[in-house]
């Protein structure tokens, strides 16, 4: 039976029940201050301190070895505080053909490039000049980013690393080269994976960008949408819960990682 004096009182269950919901909710204001006090992502973390750019060269045939590159054009991609990659600063050149390179003339007339037109010469460097400038360029933004070294991003990636390895050797500039020598990001799996497609105007278009194929092979315009591509995809696909778990164990670099 419940007195008057008994109901005044206040259930001893109903207090402790009082008690633990404030006690949850105390803890859930300090995890979620916690959450708000974790600094952003930076890009050095992102991908294992390298610096993603985005790189297309056009060539006077398919031999890095003996044939000519004509362009080349390179974008970092860039993480700002709200975790969203965006493409920096172009760095691009028109390049002289090296001494004795192959012109092949169907890929002249597939690229629409004259090496000999007046107003092409005119601007155009030689290998060692081009790429010391973009490297130093590169090497900058790396600097700031806290990256140590550059990871090369291309549609059909390894063709254009290969030219680019190969204008580096013939360049004497080795030294000067911030890419790694071999690892890339390929935006055809990453097209096949999220669209479907492996075709760079197809696969642009999947994603909603603009692609205009008048402006095509030329290694500026390729480089913008393929750096406009790559983030698109990376902005808007997950990662896997567990992706950025560490170890305590150091990652032993290897010879090639440090540079």
């Amino acid at each position: 039976m419940t007195t008057p004096n008994d109901a005044a009182l206040p259930d001893e269950n109903s207090s402790n029940n009082v008690n633990n919901s404030l006690n949850i909710a105390s803890n859930n204001h300090t995890e979620e201050t916690a959450a708000d006090d974790v600094a952003p992502m930076r890009l050095k973390d992102r991908f294992r301190k390298f610096l993603p750019v985005v790189v297309d060269v056009e060539t006077a045939g398919f031999n890095a070895q003996t044939d000519a590159l004509l362009e080349i054009a390179c974008i970092p991609v860039l993480l700002n505080e709200q975790g969203v990659f965006y493409p920096g600063e172009a760095f691009n050149a028109h390049i002289e053909p090296f001494e004795g390179a192959n012109l092949e003339p169907s890929a002249l007339a597939f690229t629409g490039i004259d090496p000999n037109n007046p107003m092409r010469k005119a601007i155009a460097e030689d290998e060692k000049t081009a790429l010391r400038r973009i490297f130093k360029g590169l090497k900058e933004v790396r600097r700031i980013e806290e990256c140590r070294q550059c990871v090369l991003i291309g549609h059909n990636a390894h063709f254009d690393l290969a030219f680019l390895n190969a204008a580096v050797q013939r360049s004497n500039n080795k030294s000067h080269n911030p890419f790694h020598n071999f690892s890339v990001f390929d935006t055809v799996t990453l097209s096949a994976l999220a669209f479907g497609q492996t075709v760079l105007a197809r696969a642009c278009k999947a994603a909603g960008l603009d692609f205009d194929g008048n402006d095509a092979h030329s290694a500026l315009y390729d480089t913008q949408k393929t750096a406009e591509l790559f983030c698109h995809i990376l902005n808007h696909y997950p990662m896997l819960a567990n992706a950025m778990h560490t170890e305590d164990n150091k990652e032993e670099l290897t010879d090639s990682d440090n540079k």
